[in-house]
């Protein structure tokens, strides 16, 4: 399976949301995920209308994780953000082996599956360990690398 360079990220801007209770920014997610401001305004955009986070903007404004979300199956998760397509399109262009072909129903089977499987971890599991915890520090908070002795 496959998940859309979007899902990927909105679910790493979830992930890091997580990791640390608190507002961050927009800016702030497309600089630690290392993307385009842009493109994360987007996906941030997108994961507001789905109700996975809040967002309110000026001074103190930013990025909130929604209430419940870290308790939210990840399968749920990705199928809110990759939509209800399946794997296949056999209609455009119109396949010519769809009367026999049984394809699509046994890559829906494993689309199910897929999303089945990602459902038995919740967004919290994802953030568990001191790794998750230390990248979602801002800059100024993360701890300095050892200095070398001369």
């Amino acid at each position: 399976m496959h998940l859309t360079q979007s899902t990927d990220l909105a679910l790493r801007a979830l992930m890091l949301l997580a990791a640390r209770d608190e507002r961050r920014s927009a800016s702030d997610l497309a600089e630690l995920l290392n993307v385009a401001p842009q493109h994360m305004a987007k996906i941030v955009q997108r994961l507001r209308r789905l109700g996975f986070v809040g967002t309110s903007r000026g001074r103190g404004g930013g990025v909130v994780l929604a209430d419940g979300m870290t308790d939210r199956p990840v399968g749920e998760i990705v199928r809110a953000l990759e939509g209800p397509g399946e794997a296949v399109d056999c209609d455009h262009p119109p396949c010519p082996l769809s009367g026999g072909c049984h394809l699509r129903v046994a890559l829906r089977t494993a689309q199910e599956a897929f999303v089945a499987s990602l459902n038995q971890t919740r967004l919290s599991d994802l953030v568990a360990g001191p790794v998750l915890l230390s990248l979602a520090l801002p800059a100024s908070a993360a701890p300095s690398p050892p200095e070398e002795c001369p």
